[in-house]
């Protein structure tokens, strides 16, 4: 049987073997932007796990940046020393493509991790001043941040280009451009958050001007074979806001600048988001991103199911599948969807006899621990 799922994708120069995406998971678990044996850890099993492609968590181009404390970063020497050696390891043992996130936190900077609130940090932690498209803050106890001029656009862009020429240096095999989620980028995109009156403000177009001189300069200094895609929020779920029409017109700029890919996220611009989440409640974005601004897409957002994401494929809804919470409960989900939906999947030959394709080839047993006997 032939799957969608877990046929090749080319982007210029680069090959996925599948289309089965690590998301991006923020593990604030870095010290000083420095990447962990954590990390170590986290992207090193799937780099293993028999995906097409691994993107590392957001990575802040500047140390304001950072939404916490213990964001990863790659602004320093010693960021980009810390994860060469993330780097050696999933490419000594895995057989994922490697990509990674680059971001600014803009006015959701100096907050705490989510298992300490999430809110903004308090005098006593050290908090910094936070920049972004106007001085409105996130919402009700949050730093009011400093609106950007042009010196701030500046050296903002100049730091994400630093940061492009660092994973150059590193191997990656493609940059993913962090516009979502009500950081900076979305900041400057999003009426509700962008209040500006100059030329950075007011209609679509003065809105996305920032944004895509960024993308461009990242652009030209990342190497022509080498891919690079974009996140967005399709809509901010909010009246008045950004939606997805506007995502259409946003997609077909970037891919005019060399876009290769839209990862159709959502929401993130305030704390008043009125939104339901349901399983693959945002694949309709990447599917109209997809055929109307004509780029390949990558939907997002509480995929679970392979047969679910098989379909998406098959159907031409996406071209590629991101997958992220379901993944830290089956770090392995590639294998377990192979036998779903009948396919050979690769896997480390340390790990053959444990979960070897022979033990679950039977649909309705795919997602059953092989028994004591078949592993032995």
């Amino acid at each position: 049987m032939s799957s969608q799922l877990f046929s090749a994708f080319a982007m210029r120069g680069l090959t996925l073997d599948n289309r089965i995406i690590v998301s991006p998971m923020c593990e604030y678990s870095a010290v000083d932007g420095n990447a962990t044996d954590w990390h170590l850890m986290h992207l090193g099993q799937f780099a293993t796990g028999g995906y097409g492609l691994v993107i590392t968590e957001a990575a802040a181009v500047e140390p304001r940046g950072r939404i916490t404390h213990h964001d990863l970063g790659l602004y320093s020497d010693e960021n980009e020393e810390a994860l060469a050696r993330i780097m050696k390891f999933c490419r000594d043992y895995g057989q994922a493509k490697m990509g990674i996130q680059l971001a600014h936190a803009g006015r959701k900077a100096s907050s705490n991790r989510p298992w300490e609130g999430r809110d903004a940090l308090g005098e006593d932690q050290d908090p910094w001043e936070t920049i972004s498209s106007s001085a409105n803050p996130q919402d009700e106890g949050w730093h009011t941040p400093k609106a950007m001029d042009r010196g701030d656009m500046d050296t903002v862009k100049a730091a994400f280009v630093e940061s492009v020429k660092r994973s150059d240096r590193l191997g990656f095999d493609m940059i993913e451009v962090h516009s979502a989620h009500g950081y900076l980028l979305h900041e400057f995109l999003s009426p509700i958050s962008n209040t500006r009156n100059d030329e950075y403000g007011g209609p679509i177009e003065n809105r996305m001007r920032y944004p895509l001189e960024v993308f461009a300069a990242m652009r030209e200094a990342w190497p022509e074979e080498k891919p690079m895609g974009l996140r967005l929020s399709a809509t901010d779920w909010e009246d008045n806001g950004w939606s997805p029409e506007d995502s259409v017109v946003y997609s077909k700029a970037l891919k005019e600048l060399g876009c290769d890919y839209i990862c159709a996220s959502s929401g993130g611009i305030s704390g008043n988001t009125r939104l339901e989440l349901g399983e693959g409640y945002q694949v309709d974005f990447a599917d109209k991103i997809r055929r109307e601004a004509n780029i390949p897409t990558m939907a997002v957002g509480m995929i679970y199911d392979p047969h679910h994401s098989e379909s998406i494929v098959a159907n031409e809804q996406a071209d590629m599948v991101a997958l992220a919470r379901g993944l830290l409960f089956d770090p392995h989900w590639p294998v377990r969807a192979a036998a779903a939906l009948n396919v050979e999947a690769a896997s480390p030959p340390q790990y053959e006899r444990a979960y070897g394709f022979r033990f679950l080839r039977e649909k309705e047993q795919s997602w059953v621990r092989p028994s004591a006997k078949a592993a032995e």
